[in-house]
């Protein structure tokens, strides 16, 4: 039986592989092996990251919510209590976008999130106990 030498195959894998990591640096550019290792690397950091990104946009919208509920005198775990029991389905992002770009309503959502909120019996910083 005469053997297989992949010629076309073998090529058009290579030239896949090459072309996908056209940009890095050195080696990882101009062979197929460190290539290939250099692309998987790339996925599994792709894959990560979009994760991580996520959890960090998400991290920046609670910061900003944080800070415009300090600015009008409650704290953000009262702010978003009180929007849950008020039944406002705002996700963070939005609640965000509406402090920095439109302060009037923020101020009516911290009002109505305040009138929603039940003051623990201990609590005496709170402006509703």
């Amino acid at each position: 039986m005469p053997r297989v030498r992949r010629g076309a195959a073998r090529t058009q894998s290579r030239r896949r592989i090459l072309r996908a990591a056209r940009g890095y640096w050195g080696t990882k550019s101009r062979h197929k092996q460190q290539a290939k290792v250099a692309l998987w690397r790339a996925g599994q950091n792709a894959f990560r990251d979009r994760k991580r990104r996520r959890r960090e946009f998400r991290r920046l919208w609670i910061t900003r919510i944080t800070a415009a509920c300090r600015l009008r005198g409650t704290r953000y775990s009262r702010f978003i209590n009180g929007l849950q029991r008020s039944g406002v389905l705002l996700n963070r992002k939005m609640l965000s976008q509406i402090a920095i770009e439109d302060p009037a309503t923020f101020d009516r959502l911290v009002e109505m999130a305040e009138a929603n909120t039940v003051a623990p019996a201990g609590d005496t910083k709170s402006p509703a106990a």
